[in-house]
């Protein structure tokens, strides 16, 4: 007769190993963003002066997402989308240094229930990344981090799991790929698959590039000289302006860095043996930035707009052992559709709340004709939360930031993060641009200078130059109607209704 506890013992022995199978035949997974990089800021998208041959390879060889938005026209509350799959106005990250809600659900959560080991490195910039703060990579799910409050230059002061801030020497791209490598070394010894959430300071102003980077655009035209542009000033961590030409070739030299810093943690794949079976992605947070460094944005508008050229972004993805010949998709994506991709791809259920993105498993793995869901983009006024929502949702002393920046704001070089209680829907809370993308068409309401609705044609007129409203009624109805529900939906959840 075989004894209770040998049968324990071989069922442990059996579930373990089982559980071994099933996480050794895993993807490993890598999701890289840049910060403020547009979607015409890669060689491969036809830009006259940038080098980016790591990036170009990645859209030659695998999955290239030509109609790649970000979830938001601002930083923030794209990434809040990129971690959450829900637009960010559902939990009040409005606006740059607005928060996350402790009570989401991040991919960190998510996949560290199916067993992976998660890490996040870099620019952070939806709370404080310290250990007191209840919307930090920790407490959003990642085993370990090193990371940012905001974005960082050359030697960057970066926070490693919550503790003090401390100074890595070096280019910032490869700082944070270099402790992505060493997470992925760590995740191999534990048996582990792994998830990196990798998000480079570049190219965000003010902007600083290696000597060797910056002599590659020594050549930009001449009359780049005779527009001047906003931005930070180095020496002060105030506002200056400064020739435009001067100003691109220090921020097509951090392209360049981070798109090398890219190749170094691909050729590590490759020797490590884990480039097969490993998702690589790349993709931007938002349009060029509003200060005019866009000279060569093709799209209307720039950084902070819901037309293109504020929300389309480069998007590229490797998978060696799914993507085995090169495409290239038109089929709009979102930074919000990663987190419904991670769950299906690893078998994990959809949190119990509205989800905005939709699964690219399928475009990943065979190809997708068409998506299921709009795409809805929202840049909420939020000048109206002081005077009707004037609690805070988290203790403003857990709001404050450590790690220091360039960049002065309200007389510091630190961050302080804000989220407000928004307990009653009003009138006004429906104000702000606001767009749907679905079924060929992108409607606009309420943009920068125009009256009524703009229809565009997402084929016919990239650009956003031909207004359709008024030869396609019912079309302009029906996504208008779409917006509408989608907005009080989003403001419900804004009132907490979802926790």
């Amino acid at each position: 007769m075989i004894s209770v506890s040998k049968t324990c013992s071989f069922l442990l022995v059996f579930i373990t190993a089982q559980a071994a199978a099933i996480a050794a035949d895993q993807p490993n997974i890598i999701l890289m963003m840049g910060d403020d990089h547009g979607w015409d800021e890669v060689a491969y998208n036809g830009h006259p002066h940038l080098h980016t041959p790591v990036l170009d390879e990645m859209a030659a060889t695998g999955l290239r997402l030509d109609r790649f938005y970000s979830g938001h026209p601002s930083c923030s509350p794209t990434r809040g989308s990129f971690l959450t799959g829900r637009h960010p106005n559902r939990y009040g990250t409005f606006s740059p240094n607005w928060s996350m809600r402790p009570e989401e659900i991040s991919i960190g959560h998510i996949m560290k229930k199916a067993g992976y080991r998660t890490g996040h490195f870099g620019k952070w910039h939806v709370g404080p990344v310290n250990k007191s703060s209840p919307t930090s990579p920790g407490a959003m799910g990642f085993d370990e981090w090193l990371s940012h409050d905001n974005f960082f230059e050359l030697d960057p002061v970066l926070v490693r799991n919550g503790g003090a801030p401390q100074k890595f020497p070096g280019e910032g791209s490869e700082v944070i790929i270099d402790e992505t490598i060493n997470f992925i070394g760590r995740a191999q010894k534990s048996d582990q698959p792994f998830m990196a959430v990798v998000w480079f300071g570049s190219p965000h102003e003010p902007y600083m590039g290696l000597p060797e980077d910056l002599a590659l655009y020594d050549d930009l035209p001449t009359e780049y000289t005779e527009k001047s542009v906003k931005l930070t000033s180095i020496e002060t961590g105030e506002a200056t302006t400064r020739p435009l030409r001067d100003v691109l070739r220090e921020r097509y030299a951090e392209i360049t860095a981070m798109d090398r810093a890219i190749g170094k943690l691909r050729d590590h794949l490759k020797t490590a043996g884990l480039r097969e079976n490993t998702i690589v992605l790349y993709c931007g947070d938002n349009g060029v930035p509003i200060s005019g460094d866009g000279a060569t944005n093709p799209f209307r508008e720039l950084k902070g707009s819901v037309y293109d050229g504020g929300i389309r972004v480069p998007g590229v993805v490797e998978w060696p052992a799914k993507i085995t010949r090169p495409r290239t998709s038109g089929l709009p994506t979102v930074t919000s559709d990663f987190l419904p991709t991670l769950a299906d791809l690893v078998g994990q259920s959809l949190p119990d709340r509205p989800i905005d993105g939709e699964s690219l498993a399928p475009l990943l793995t065979h190809g997708m004709p068409s998506r299921e869901k709009p795409i809805f983009f929202w840049d909420y006024d939020n000048s109206n939360e002081a005077e009707n929502h004037p609690l805070p949702y988290i203790d403003p002393k857990l709001q404050e930031g450590t790690t220091p920046l360039i960049k002065m704001m309200a007389g510091k070089y630190t961050r302080t993060f804000r989220n407000q209680q928004h307990l009653t829907i009003h009138a006004t809370d429906f104000k702000g641009p606001r767009a749907v993308v679905f079924d060929g068409y992108k409607l606009v309401v309420d943009g920068e200078n125009i009256a009524g609705n703009e229809l565009f044609s997402l084929a016919d007129d990239p650009t956003e130059t031909r207004n359709l409203a008024a030869r396609y009624p019912a079309i302009t109805e029906a996504l208008k109607t779409k917006l509408q529900h989608w907005q009080f939906s989003v403001l419900q959840s804004l009132t907490g209704a979802d926790y």
